[in-house]
């Protein structure tokens, strides 16, 4: 079988950042899928499961709500090794385009009071399973070590 694209990535060299993972044609349409790479994989722990679904549920509440991007936004979920996250946004974009919007949406997720949107028996096959308080670590250890100032080796994928 072919390998995909993910899978060749050096994973011992990447680091925290946010890269564009591959873009897609469908029609006439280009899908950007972006890897939004929170801890460095294999050198750091990763995410538990409780955080990294209280961060996909605020994280994808504030994209489908955004002014701009909640009609370009096709996917935001959780990688299975649970070091980051995928964003998939209907448009032919760079890393660099996206970071004002990642910006905004860590610090929504930062800034959070409240129920976690979803976060109920109704709406939720494990609402349970939920951390908010290290949400919103995750996302200020993100802005401030990586998102606020960042730069092309935390933008485009190593060699």
């Amino acid at each position: 079988m072919k390998q995909i694209a993910s899978f060749t990535i050096n994973h011992m060299k990447l680091l925290r950042g946010v890269y564009v993972s591959r873009k897609d044609t469908v029609g006439a349409e280009v899908l950007t899928t972006f890897d939004i790479r929170m801890t460095r994989p294999n050198f750091e722990p990763v995410m538990n499961t409780a955080e990294i679904h209280a961060l996909e549920h605020l994280g994808a509440t504030y994209l489908r709500n955004h002014p701009d991007y909640a009609s370009k936004t096709v996917y935001f979920g959780p990688m299975g090794c649970r070091t980051g996250f995928y964003l998939i946004l209907a448009g032919d974009y760079q890393s660099k385009d996206i970071v004002p919007l990642l910006i905004n949406m860590f610090e929504f997720i930062r800034d959070f009071e409240g129920d976690v949107p979803g976060a109920a028996s109704e709406n939720c096959g494990n609402y349970l399973d939920m951390n908010l308080n290290m949400a919103k670590y995750w996302s200020k250890r993100f802005l401030d070590e990586i998102l606020i100032d960042i730069d092309e080796a935390h933008l485009i994928y190593p060699d």
